[in-house]
Order: C-alpha cells, then sequence, then structure tokens
C-alpha cells in the first residue's frame, strides 16, 4: 500500500523532519504547500501515521 501525504499535512502531524529526512531533502529548499510525498505502509506506520 502506498500513502500520499502533502508538506501542509505532514507539518500539521508533526512529521515534517521525518519527511525531509526520508527523501533526502534539504529543509532550506522551497517546497510547495501541496506538494505530495508517497509514502511506503512500513513508513507510514513508522511516522505513526497508521496502525498496522
Amino acid at each position: 500500500m502506498k500513502i500520499m501525504i502533502s508538506a501542509a499535512e505532514a507539518i500539521e502531524k508533526g512529521v515534517w523532519n521525518e519527511i525531509l529526512r526520508l527523501f533526502g531533502r534539504d529543509k532550506n529548499e522551497e517546497i510547495w504547500p501541496k506538494e505530495e510525498f508517497i509514502l511506503t505502509e512500513e513508513q507510514a506506520v513508522q511516522l505513526k501515521l497508521i496502525k498496522k
């Protein structure tokens, strides 16, 4: 299963820094609030976005 999360949602849920780390993004680069990231089920569980 794949889970999509926008930058704005990640910030709202408090997982933004982890998303940056997972995707190798820099906190200083410009990212749009609606930019979406696709997580694996394992990643989503690790970030506590879903329960297994």
